[in-house]
């Protein structure tokens, strides 16, 4: 860590998060002001014209920084809808299906080292990278973890930063299933590492993999307990909202949703394919909501401790492929992405939006 405070702060959460119940500290994870289990109502654009935007992450402006997957490009767009190109990450190449410029990480400490973390395709596989971004320009390409194999499809290449200050990612299997079960392998993995790319203090195996068994996962948030929770693409038959937990074995390729065999944890909410395909996940004012790539729609997934309740599904087929929700720091309100552009959306470059919504 870039501070000692930090360093120390996140030495002393080791044993609580390796349960999975570690607090949430100020200013960091996804929670929102409590507002009495609110729920979607008002949402309107903030900015259009974009390419598959995929990861945003949060400045301490109120600003966002986002990606583009197949420009390799990265944006910074303010609140009222001012978007302004910053850089152009370098060694990223695309996969001519889900891989490029994927995750995201602004670094909880960025007023002071003004670091940022990108998950992308390289010529060599999936990496995550740290650059420099001081306001204005974006320097400094840093390679801090290699060796996670890409594909095609199942790339997963979600970054956060959790409540402990440690860097969180999501691998896929690269169409490999096997990898998901093979704990040498950074492939179908949560990932969990300190800023230099490292495995964090705690993981389960002394390596950098925090949890295994997972197909395509690409969401991440915490709630204000500090559970993690990750919303993962299935294959044919089920989606999958897992509580993760260090060590655990999610089940694939073994299963797929709800799973009997021993050894192995069960989602704690399940999708048809066609109902979901999630991507992003955050948490505001006690749901999950989770941004569905297929399924076209907005999920609100209610939660009371480690328990998931009853889905509702909201904008059904009005906006297309949604890809990242965010919350807005300090609001009851989301951004929402879209990434019609893509290859399974068809639609042409700069159709993509950003949405603001209100919950009320």
């Amino acid at each position: 860590m870039k501070s000692c405070r930090n360093t120390l702060v996140a030495a002393a959460a080791t044993t609580a998060l390796t349960a999975g119940l570690l607090l949430a500290q100020t200013g960091a994870g996804n929670a929102a002001p409590a507002a009495a289990d609110s729920a979607p109502s008002a949402i309107k654009t903030v900015s259009s014209g974009w390419s598959i935007p995929w990861g945003l992450s949060w400045l301490p402006d109120g600003s966002a920084l986002i990606t583009e997957r197949d420009s390799f490009k990265l944006f910074k767009l303010t609140q009222s809808g001012t978007k302004t190109q910053v850089g152009t990450v370098p060694n990223v190449v695309t996969t001519s299906g889900e891989g490029g410029l994927m995750g995201l990480a602004v670094s909880p400490n960025w007023n002071t080292d003004h670091f940022v973390y990108v998950m992308h395709t390289a010529s060599d596989g999936n990496r995550i990278a740290r650059m420099t971004y001081d306001g204005s320009s974006l320097t400094g390409y840093k390679a801090i973890v290699t060796g996670i194999k890409k594909n095609k499809y199942h790339n997963g290449g979600r970054l956060k930063f959790g409540p402990d200050g440690y860097l969180y990612a999501t691998t896929g299997e690269a169409q490999t299933p096997d990898l998901a079960q093979d704990k040498n392998s950074l492939n179908g993995k949560i990932l969990r590492m300190t800023t230099d790319g490292k495995p964090a203090p705690g993981n389960p195996f002394g390596t950098l993999v925090y949890s295994l068994g997972h197909r395509n996962p690409q969401g991440l948030t915490w709630d204000p307990q500090g559970r993690l929770w990750e919303a993962e693409l299935g294959n044919s038959t089920y989606d999958e909202l897992n509580l993760i937990e260090a060590g655990k074995n999610y089940g694939w390729p073994t299963c797929e949703g709800s799973c009997s065999t021993s050894g192995m944890t069960s989602p704690k909410r399940q999708w048809s394919v066609g109902e979901a395909s999630p991507s992003g996940v955050t948490y505001a004012d006690g749901a999950l909501y989770m941004a569905a790539l297929r399924g076209e729609r907005l999920w609100r997934v209610p939660v009371d401790g480690t328990s998931a309740g009853t889905p509702k599904a909201y904008y059904t087929s009005s906006y297309g492929r949604l890809r990242t929700v965010e919350t807005v720091p300090g609001k009851n309100t989301l951004w929402l992405s879209t990434t019609n552009a893509d290859n399974n959306g068809g639609e042409a470059d700069g159709a993509d939006k950003v949405f603001q919504v209100e919950l009320k």
